[in-house]
């Protein structure tokens, strides 16, 4: 299904067509996405289980690198983007044969318990929702997605319309961005995925309940390095790419522990409704809809600039008028005491006056409209309601500034997970050995 409407779609001549196909896409990422670790924990347990999740998880950072590369690469040369979609096909097909060789374990069979009955649904999502270190984990981990999906979708247009204002770049493509951001994207998570798991199964024979610390510190990390690659690309290109590098890799640390929590704190015949419910929650209010949400908010950041801007541009234009307009009747008032029945002495010491302040006036104004032309060079007063680039960059700049927002908040919900967890994953441990599981 994953691939055959990723093939399709290509072919799509309307809008409403591929938007249907490109949803269908995501009904087979999601059966996909819900089984695989289900199956992996079947296999496989304790740091081998960590192990071998990390490895399943390289999927995500590495393989959405990976296709930035090859989609625009592929995009480019045949001159069409719609080849970019049909590479994956190919991919789909390989993985299907290996899909067909694996034989399908026994719910819990790696961890001596495959005598555990299934329960119904509805009793399933009363049990998870009831389960404190499953439900903060999965409000952490939607933080992560939400950061992972605006980042992955502004991210090189963001940094390719900020190293475009930089003289001498006017003629860089989109394409070659997407590139170097896709590279970037593949070695953080060859880096940071790993990193996590590594660090998980050191910390853990001393600190039981280390992996949520690990994904909240990585997320606090994260936040201000993410903060750094959104106000460096217009100055310094190799600076930008290394702090997204730097908040791409402590980002990745949460996506093989966090999949490694939902296997240890629910039950083996729970673990598949789990994994549906977290994917449903993360994507529907992660990474599906913080692109929405971060191009929605850039629209209304861009629109108040405008307005702005030429609310701005009326007043600086107004301020040379003024100056002659003051000047004029300065002229005019001593004009007038020259041409009055007022003694000569009182005549002059009044248009003498009239000239000081009108000299005054028209420095003063003079000095105002330097300042004004000064800040428009600096882009501090204003941004030219014509430099179309410079206000999409600023607005996408502020509206990306919510995801470091984010990113702290997730690091809450797995600080929160830390006090529940190892409550949690002995009451699993319990039921999944059938023992009576007991609330303390």
């Amino acid at each position: 299904l994953w691939s055959t409407t990723t093939l399709l779609g290509s072919f799509m001549g309307s809008f409403g067509g591929f938007i249907t196909f490109r949803a269908l896409v995501g009904i087979g990422e999601a059966s996909y996405s819900t089984i695989a670790p289900t199956i992996i924990s079947d296999l496989f347990i304790h740091d081998l289980r960590s192990r071998m999740l990390a490895l399943f998880y390289f999927a995500i950072p590495v393989g959405s690198g990976f296709g930035y590369i090859v989609g625009s690469e592929t995009a480019r040369l045949a001159n069409n983007w719609r080849w970019a979609l049909r590479v994956t096909p190919i991919l789909g097909i390989l993985a299907v044969v290996l899909i067909v060789l694996i034989k399908e374990p026994e719910r819990g069979e790696s961890e001596g318990s495959p005598h555990l009955e299934p329960t119904s649904y509805t009793e399933d999502i009363k049990d998870l929702v009831k389960n404190h270190s499953f439900m903060l984990s999965t409000a952490g981990f939607t933080c992560v997605a939400f950061v992972t999906g605006a980042l992955a979708w502004w991210g090189p247009k963001f940094i390719y319309l900020g190293i475009k204002m930089q003289p001498g770049n006017e003629e860089l493509s989109l394409n070659d961005v997407s590139y170097k951001f896709g590279i970037i994207a593949m070695i953080a998570g060859l880096i940071g995925v790993p990193l996590g798991s590594f660090l998980a199964q050191r910390l853990r024979p001393r600190h039981e309940n280390c992996d949520p610390y690990i994904c909240a510190f990585g997320l606090l990390i994260s936040a201000p390095m993410v903060y750094l690659s959104l106000v460096t690309p217009q100055t310094t290109t190799s600076f930008c790419f290394l702090f997204v590098f730097l908040a791409q890799v402590t980002l990745n640390l949460c996506w093989s522990i966090v999949a490694d929590i939902l296997l240890y704190v629910v039950v083996p015949t729970r673990r598949s409704t789990a994994e549906a419910f977290q994917i449903l929650v993360s994507h529907a209010l992660g990474d599906a809809g913080s692109p929405y949400f971060v191009g929605l908010l850039s629209e209304g950041i861009k629109r108040h600039l405008r307005t702005t801007t030429s609310q701005t541009s009326e007043f600086s234009l107004g301020i040379p008028s003024m100056s002659l307009t003051l000047e004029d009747n300065s002229h005019n008032i001593t004009d007038s005491l020259l041409s009055s029945n007022v003694t000569t002495e009182s005549s002059n010491l009044l248009a003498q006056a009239a000239s000081v302040v009108s000299e005054n006036v028209t420095a003063l104004v003079a000095n105002a409209t330097d300042f004004v032309s000064q800040l428009r060079e600096e882009r501090l007063f204003e941004i030219d309601i014509e430099d179309t680039d410079s206000n999409s960059f600023t607005a996408l700049q502020y509206s990306l500034f919510s995801t470091s927002f984010i990113e702290v908040l997730g690091a809450v919900f797995f600080f929160l997970t830390a006090i529940y967890i190892l409550k949690d994953k002995r009451r699993a441990t319990r039921s999944s050995l059938g023992t009576q599981a007991s609330l303390e």
